[in-house]
């Protein structure tokens, strides 16, 4: 079992940049496919962006490609999104969630992956 601490979500206003991050624990984080996904009372939990166990393979979601980064450092068990040129559509609640897998497959549904975060939030002002 792998536990998740997220970290890094703050209050920005819009234009602004955040870096998030995930702590793993628990369990070989390099076994793990790892994801963000972001939740708001309106959209639920939506897909962002995953990165295989290696950290060579990642896909971003469509409205975020380009602005958003996924990337992940084996060596520190550790899990990144950074987000630039951020607008208020960005605010959400963010989790990672893992995935005990090292395919090739991109997963992008929350019923894919096993264990989640707590979250960290993120408000863009306008």
């Amino acid at each position: 079992q792998v536990r998740l601490v997220e970290s890094g979500g703050a209050s920005v206003q819009a234009g602004g940049s955040l870096k998030l991050s995930c702590a793993a624990s628990g369990h070989d984080f390099r076994e793990y496919t790892m994801a963000w996904f972001r939740q708001t009372p309106r959209n639920g939990r939506a897909f962002v962006a995953t990165i295989n166990f290696y950290g060579d393979t990642y896909y971003v979601a469509a409205p975020n490609n380009g602005r958003f980064t996924i990337s992940r450092d084996n060596a520190k068990n550790e899990l990144y999104l950074r987000m630039n040129n951020l607008g208020p559509e960005d605010t959400a609640l963010y989790y990672c969630a893992a995935k005990a897998y090292r395919g090739t497959i991109q997963y992008i549904r929350p019923d894919d992956y096993t264990y989640w975060g707590q979250g960290t939030q993120v408000t863009v002002s306008s």
